[in-house]
């Protein structure tokens, strides 16, 4: 053995890659070229790609029965190995798709050779991450489930608790604190559609596309596509074995699910904050401090706040991969799916810690009905009767009942505190029933709209939405 700046030049050629290497590659080539400590995570769907794989080929005599029978019993013991834990994993051998082979070719000797006729890891790898991915589409539908029911039991059983609406942070408008829950339920509906749009562009079997040419053997690639649960075979080899879109796509919306969690997760810190005290979250979802023994920190909502920029990083890691590859297949796509992994295991435990807080959640409601009433956040009711009651331009109310709160400030009160005859020097058309819009109860009551906050709305929606999930 020679070495050169701790590179080994020795050993015989890899014997993965044939007869056109006499070295074995350097220790660092390995080290960079080895993917078996992430793509391991995909041992279930290569073994099922390759028991369909094995099939086909029997069913269109390209291999024997006889072989087919060992390739298959060979990949099963495998997925025992695997399963008890007993299986090796070997970074000579770089990826899960060799480490299966070679382990193949111990169990059931010649026939191992057989099973990649007609395929390349070029498509090998392309299926597996495929089948992966919509096992994990799968998965993550359900979390986003779960954590819809959570938000709609909340907000059935705060649907009148009535709370300020902030635009810019400030205070606006009363609405209900069941119908600000169930703002989140449509955003998780949207990104439920959305991975599910990403699973059915995923859904066609790259197998067979081989390299990246196709290949002369008379294969049934709609076979292999049935056997795995694909719609159909990809129609271009090229596309098939270069294509990483569909990870992109679930990327993206991983992370706009992910920013939405955010969104909740932020406001769930402003809320248990001193200064605003609406909710509190139990010891479940709570720290402490090392120093200061009153602290209860909100820990688990800050790092789901930040899994959002963790998830969006995976994003843009492989759309910087994809970028400026040519067609077909380069090794660069290789990190394809370290980023795909990651961003699934933090938007899992995201969900699934959002799940938990917002089921365990404390409700202040005295709280919230003191904020809901400050800040003048009936001013616009104030204008609306002006508009209903004395047919004022809206532009004019809205100028009257600006003056009006001006009044209210230098006299420090609230609108509902400044007497009728000191509102009428501003507006003398002005009534005593003014003063039934002017509580934060009658102006969430009033916001009947399609859409809007009042109680009855959010009852009509919650039990809508209780009907789509059963």
């Amino acid at each position: 053995m020679t070495k050169d700046n701790n590179i080994s030049k020795a050993g015989g050629a890899n014997a993965l890659w044939g007869g056109r290497f006499d070295g074995a590659p350097s220790s660092i080539m390995e080290a960079i070229n080895a993917s078996i400590d992430v793509d391991r995570r995909m041992a279930t769907q290569d073994l099922a790609g390759s028991s369909a794989h094995a099939a086909m080929l029997a069913a269109c005599a390209i291999i024997s029965d006889e072989d087919e029978k060992a390739i298959q019993r060979g990949l099963a013991e495998i997925g025992a190995q695997i399963a008890r834990g007993d299986f090796t994993f070997s970074t000579a051998l770089e990826d899960i798709h060799m480490n299966i082979e070679a382990r193949l070719g111990d169990l059931v000797g010649e026939a191992a050779g057989r099973l990649h006729t007609a395929r390349s890891r070029n498509d090998q790898v392309a299926t597996d991450l495929r089948l992966w991915l919509r096992d994990a589409l799968d998965s993550i539908d359900t979390l986003l489930a779960d954590f819809q029911r959570a938000l709609i039991t909340l907000a059935e059983a705060e649907f009148d608790t009535i709370m300020p609406g902030f635009t810019h942070l400030q205070s606006a408008q009363p609405v209900s604190f069941g119908h600000h829950m169930l703002a989140y339920v449509e955003m998780m509906a949207r990104d439920r559609g959305r991975f599910t749009d990403t699973r059915k562009r995923l859904n066609e079997n790259p197998l067979g596309a081989a390299a990246l040419a196709g290949t002369a053997y008379p294969i049934d690639r709609d076979m292999t596509a049935n056997a795995l649960g694909f719609e159909r075979p990809m129609a271009n080899s090229l596309d098939a074995v270069s294509a990483r879109d569909f990870a992109l796509e679930f990327l993206s919306a991983a992370s706009i699910c992910a920013v939405h969690l955010s969104r909740l997760a932020e406001e769930l810190v402003i809320w248990t904050s001193a200064g605003f005290a609406f909710v509190s979250l139990s010891d479940q979802f709570s720290t402490g401090s090392s120093i200061m023994p009153q602290k209860r920190n909100p820990d688990a909502a800050e790092l789901v706040r930040a899994k959002a920029g963790r998830i969006c990083g995976d994003l843009n890691t492989l759309l910087m991969v994809m970028k400026g590859l040519p067609l077909a297949y380069s090794k660069d796509m290789q990190e394809d799916k370290e980023p795909v992994f990651d961003a699934y295991d933090a938007l899992c435990l995201s969900l699934t810690a959002m799940t938990g807080m917002m089921s365990d959640l404390g409700i202040n409601r005295a709280a919230l009905a003191a904020a809901a009433g400050a800040a003048y956040s009936t001013a616009t009711d104030m204008a609306d009767w002006l508009v209903r009651e004395a047919s004022v331009p809206f532009r004019d109310a809205h100028h009257l009942t600006g003056q009006i709160v001006k009044l209210a400030e230098t006299q420090n009160k609230t609108l509902s505190a400044l007497s009728l005859t000191d509102m009428q020097t501003i507006a003398p058309m002005l009534t005593e029933d003014v003063f039934d819009v002017l509580t934060p109860q009658a102006s969430a009551a009033s916001r009947t709209s399609f859409g809007g906050t009042s109680p009855q709305n959010v009852k009509s929606q919650i039990e809508l939405w209780k009907e789509k999930l059963s």
